[in-house]
């Protein structure tokens, strides 16, 4: 059974979902008013490898994240996200374009690196400023039970009134404006803006008519408003980075339940932190990396994902540029041996059947003989076991390696990994095949060394036969005696 970490209840739990064989799940994604940094990707790799093992695990997941395109407020960096710039306003001024640009451009660029490292796309991309009616209406909703005051700034939803406020993160470590001047109309300092008016005489770019005044809505409105829109009142999953556990996830509740009476989300699940060199990342400190980044720097966008599967996704991640060198040489080491499998199936399409799909059903005849069908199914069921323990990929990790290592028939091997591939996400099948095809081009001057050293050995020659393929390993490629026949892969 699928066991997850609730951050709600502190624990783990077995997952069971509201309807049978169906999910739904939401993650917090980007504000699109920059480029989305390596730590930000790690959050929503850890979203991507729980959707897919759900989907493993035969469920049928509705997925939803957002984009954040308005009312993200700079305060939110320094103790209260209801005041300062918005920070799609404040891009627009600096790069000399409108807001909606700014969302446009970053919103692409957004989708353009989630593929690249091989992420999933939610059911939609929810964009903030689609949802503004659905935003006032909940807001509407909220001032009719009275949860909900005016400031000269806006309307604020009473904690006061809402008793169980904060349950998911720990108040204590709620300090409003820690490094802000304090807003003395809030009636108590964890109250926050649902809907913020224009400043006076200043027109935003994006602003709307209100039942109270023209403004927009407040940052954490959109993801209560838009996630009920398209999983309903009460859904299964929730998830995010650990930083919005203290204060975006809580208001999302408060706004939730306040409305509905009813419990707002079952599994809270919040991905840790990524540390550059020990250090918190930040511009100031110039350690905010980009996929665009790691790809200037020659890096696989995928070798990242490779690094972000070998620490748990609750576990603080130190990202280094030599842990980056040995994620990609591990991942291409992966691909490079796959490839080299000679009865690998890689024509041959997957099945989705579990029942269908298990490797050596019959046995595999091959190198190691016949292999009982209960071989690959341990392996198949140690790595369902680490995947099921709370997403423990490093786990997961360790069973493909032992599995690629063994002796067992290439041919049952890669069966077993392109269906564990299937949460990996690391497009094993796809880059293997391109790799083999690419080692099955061999250049003419080689091939002629080849043909030489044959007619050699032929002669019994085998001294010069052996120079011929130092001379062939010279130039970058290995020549291997097999049964099949000669078998020639650059290096």
């Amino acid at each position: 059974m699928l066991k997850l970490y609730n951050s709600l209840t502190r624990h783990v739990e077995d997952f069971k979902p509201i309807h049978p064989l169906q999910v739904g799940m939401y993650t917090c994604g980007p504000t699109v008013y920059s480029f989305a940094h390596i730590g930000n990707f790690r959050t929503y790799t850890a979203a991507d490898i729980l959707l897919r093992v759900l989907e493993y695990n035969g469920y049928d997941v509705k997925y939803i994240m957002n984009l954040t395109d308005v009312g993200h407020l700079t305060g939110d960096n320094l103790g209260d996200a209801d005041l300062g710039e918005d920070r799609m306003e404040k891009a627009a001024r600096k790069e000399g374009k409108t807001a909606w640009e700014v969302a446009e451009f970053y919103s692409e660029v957004f989708i353009e690196d989630f593929k690249k490292l091989n992420l999933q796309e939610p059911l939609r991309f929810a964009k903030a400023t689609d949802h503004i009616k659905e935003q006032i209406d909940l807001v509407k909703r909220l001032e009719e039970k009275g949860f909900t005051y005016a400031t000269t700034d806006g309307i604020y939803f009473d904690t006061s009134k809402f008793p169980k406020y904060g349950e998911l993160s720990n108040l204590d470590e709620i300090k409003a404006g820690a490094r802000v001047e304090i807003n003395p109309e809030k009636r108590n300092q964890r109250d926050f803006a649902l809907w913020k008016f224009s400043p006076a005489g200043e027109k935003r770019q994006m602003e709307w008519k209100s039942p109270w005044e023209k403004g927009f809505p407040g940052w954490h409105i959109e993801c209560s408003a838009m996630s009920m829109k398209y999983l309903g009142e009460t859904f299964d999953i929730h998830t995010g980075g650990t930083d919005l556990r203290e204060t975006h996830h809580p208001n999302e509740i408060a706004q939730a339940e306040a409305v509905t009476g009813k419990k707002f989300v079952n599994y809270w699940m919040h991905s840790a932190f990524i540390l550059i060199n020990g250090e918190r990342m930040s511009k100031s400190k110039g350690n905010l990396y980009t996929v665009y980044d790691l790809e200037q720097e020659n890096y696989d966008v995928l070798a990242l994902r490779y690094l972000y599967l070998q620490t748990h996704y609750r576990q603080e991640m130190n990202f280094t540029y030599p842990a980056l060198d040995a994620a990609q040489n591990a991942y291409k080491k992966l691909v490079l041996e796959i490839s080299r499998w000679e009865d690998s199936p890689f024509d041959s399409p997957l099945r989705s059947d579990s029942s269908e799909d298990s490797i050596g059903q019959q046995g595999f005849a091959g190198q190691a003989g016949q292999v009982p069908a209960s071989v690959f199914k341990d392996y198949e069921d140690r790595f369902l076991k680490a995947i099921n323990d709370d997403l423990n990929m490093p786990m997961a990790l360790a069973v493909v390696w032992e599995l690629v290592k063994s002796d067992y028939p290439n041919s049952a091997k890669a069966k077993s990994l392109f269906k564990m591939d299937r949460v990996l996400g690391l497009n094993l099948q796809d880059l293997s095949l391109q790799l083999k095809k690419l080692q099955g081009v061999v250049p003419g001057h080689i091939q002629q060394l080849v043909e030489e050293r044959q007619k050699l050995r032929k002669e019994r020659r085998f001294n010069a036969a052996d120079q011929i393929r130092a001379q062939i390993k010279k130039l970058g490629y290995d020549i291997e005696d097999t049964k099949k026949g000669i078998k020639v892969t650059k290096k």
